[in-house]
């Protein structure tokens, strides 16, 4: 299902760090330094948004790569809750958010979206990040 001629989504692209691109998903760090806040996009077709539509392999695959996302996630941030959603409200290009919490950050226990404070990541913040989830991955 995985498809040949994907384009990013404009929003998705402009929104962050490419990490990589694994088992037909390219991984990004969203540039939202509150929240480590990872994006996992499947390169499947358009008019496919949710999960439930990807056919039985593309489905095995896109979930594995997000059990290790995070995996990843909580050893290395170790967030008191992990919160992931495949929402797709507004950008409707199938995507998946994986955001590790804290009783501390600033939208607590509310949702990040509605979050107003924002602090983007210094070039090392995002550079540390990027390398050690490559690293975790195995890229």
């Amino acid at each position: 299902m995985i498809t040949t001629n994907f384009t990013l989504n404009d929003r998705l692209e402009s929104g962050g760090y490419e990490i990589s691109r694994v088992s037909g998903c390219r991984i990004l760090l969203k540039n939202e330094a509150n929240f480590p806040w990872f994006i996992i996009v499947p390169e499947v077709p358009e008019g496919i948004e949710d999960l439930h539509q990807l056919d039985e392999k593309t489905y095995s695959e896109v979930t594995s790569l997000l059990r290790r996302i995070s995996i990843f996630v909580q050893e290395y941030f170790k967030p008191e809750k992990l919160n992931v959603a495949c929402i797709g409200n507004i950008v409707r290009q199938m995507h998946i958010h994986v955001v590790a919490r804290n009783l501390s950050d600033p939208a607590w226990p509310g949702v990040v979206w509605a979050c107003d404070e924002k602090r983007k990541y210094t070039q090392d913040e995002a550079q540390a990040i990027v390398s050690a989830a490559r690293a975790a991955l195995g890229d």
